[in-house]
């Protein structure tokens, strides 16, 4: 008795000690860019593109990047969707317990643990094989490789808990397995998978390696798929690489402005799981 008793103290004391070493450096993390880039933080940053001089300490901000990121990290979004849904349903309801389930997922997982900067070799020599130059197109189409995996293992994951009850009393009623996808199994998910998507926009918008050779930088606004485009991590890099004070704070606000993004997704994501959550059911 006593035994066990304190293997459950000394099992809690280490889930207690993770969580506080865990937390306690979001909490740091936090609180140098906060405090670091506050100061530098104002209006005509959010809502300017960068001037003459803008990396020497001058006039500007980083609307460019703010705007780059949101159409990068969206298009990749939406073009993973694409491609992941169809491969979510098929291993979770088509083919569940088969060889070919084992190893889609098997290869989503590697996928999963490819580091980022390997996707974005992998996107500058496809882009290479086409003709294409840096551009907000060859951004997105490395992005969508990158959230691939991440969004349709999540995916797979909320479908395969779906009580396998309730598929087979839909096939019983004379359902197909595609009605019964679409009209039983995502009405279940949905929460799940509105989770799932906003998981890999948050990877996405927050990615650097994948997109300096595939996207490019400019201080300009998204002028067209064909067209470099700007982003919040590589503004961040930039800025920080200079040897001005002025422009190294502007890099922690756009650190901030970054961290305040995915927080809002985060936090979106939670509330809209649970709103979700109460018709999923009924």
């Amino acid at each position: 008795m006593k035994r066990r008793r304190f293997e459950e103290n000394f099992f809690k004391g280490i889930m207690i000690f993770c969580f506080l070493l865990v937390a306690s450096s979001l909490g740091f993390i936090l609180f140098i860019v906060v405090m670091k880039g506050l100061p530098a933080l104002n209006w005509a940053m959010l809502t300017q593109t960068p001037k003459g001089g803008y990396y020497l300490g001058k006039e500007g901000g980083i609307l460019n990047a703010i705007i780059g990121s949101i159409y990068l990290a969206g298009g990749g979004t939406l073009l993973a969707l694409i491609l992941g849904l169809p491969i979510a349903f098929y291993v979770g309801v088509y083919s569940r317990k088969s060889k070919i389930a084992d190893w889609v997922r098997l290869s989503l997982d590697i996928l999963w643990g490819v580091p980022s900067i390997v996707y974005g070799a992998f996107g500058f020599i496809l882009m290479l094989s086409m003709g294409m130059r840096a551009s907000l197109l060859g951004g997105i189409i490395t992005l969508a490789l990158l959230e691939l995996p991440i969004m349709t293992r999540a995916m797979d994951e909320v479908i395969r808990m779906v009580p396998r009850d309730l598929e087979q009393a839909s096939y019983a009623l004379g359902a197909t397995r595609f009605e019964t996808a679409f009209r039983v199994v995502i009405r279940q998910t949905l929460p799940g998978i509105i989770t799932a998507i906003l998981l890999a926009f948050g990877r996405g918008i927050g990615d650097a390696a994948s997109v300096l050779f595939t996207a490019g930088y400019t201080d300009r606004l998204p002028g067209g798929l064909l067209q470099p485009v700007a982003s919040l991590p590589l503004a961040v890099f930039f800025q920080l690489g200079t040897p001005f004070p002025e422009v190294q704070q502007r890099a922690y606000s756009a650190a901030l402005v970054l961290t305040f993004i995915v927080l809002i997704i985060s936090l979106g994501s939670r509330w809209l799981s649970n709103r979700l959550s109460r018709f999923a059911h009924e």
